[in-house]
């Protein structure tokens, strides 16, 4: 059984490209919250990039950092996870481009109040600028605070630890947003939901 997920696992990743968009549902305390205010099982995500030829997800979790894809992968929520790629293919300079602006971030905290600048940063904010800026490439439509359902109790209490008066015309972009993108393809989906 160990042979066959370490077989099916490896197999994915000869699929994997750098670029591509990873997404799985979190153990964070939030993600329950993130989840039913975006109507999405996915609360978290990243993009793929590869040194010293294995691929780690560039992620903001409590600070903005490279993560083993496999370390990623455990994370999640019964190893489920989907990954998506653009649909216009990237080149080596596309590449380059994505990796310089995906440097600006390295080491920034995590934004726990999910504002728009780039002091602290959360995951699909991350992913998004780095297309954004490196590529002038838009992945997912931006809403604001206001767009979203908060009247869960988890969001509730997420919103009563966080803010003091909740921004709602504060622009925000969600996982779910970018993963319904039409300028996205699903390469792999794996593990149970």
């Amino acid at each position: 059984m160990f042979f066959q997920l370490f077989t099916s696992v490896s197999a994915d990743f000869k699929h994997i490209k750098e670029g591509d968009l990873i997404f799985q549902t979190s153990n964070s305390t939030q993600s329950i919250a993130i989840q039913k205010v975006t109507k999405s099982i996915y609360s978290h995500m990243g993009i793929v990039f590869f040194k010293n030829n294995k691929p780690y997800v560039f992620e903001a979790a409590n600070t903005v950092k490279y993560t083993p894809l496999e370390q990623w992968i455990k994370r999640g929520v019964k190893h489920h996870y989907v990954i998506k790629r653009l649909n216009k293919p990237l080149t080596p300079d596309d590449i380059v481009k994505l990796k310089k602006i995906a440097a600006t971030f390295l080491g920034k905290a995590y934004d726990l109040q999910f504002l728009w600048s780039d002091q602290e940063i959360y995951c699909s904010e991350l992913v998004w600028k780095i297309y954004d800026r490196g590529l002038n490439i838009k992945i997912g439509q931006l809403q604001k605070i206001k767009d979203f359902d908060i009247s869960s109790k988890e969001a509730q209490q997420e919103i009563k630890e966080r803010y003091q008066q909740l921004p709602l015309e504060e622009t925000v972009i969600s996982p779910q947003a970018m993963f319904e993108s039409d300028l996205l393809s699903t390469i792999t989906r794996t593990g149970a939901q």
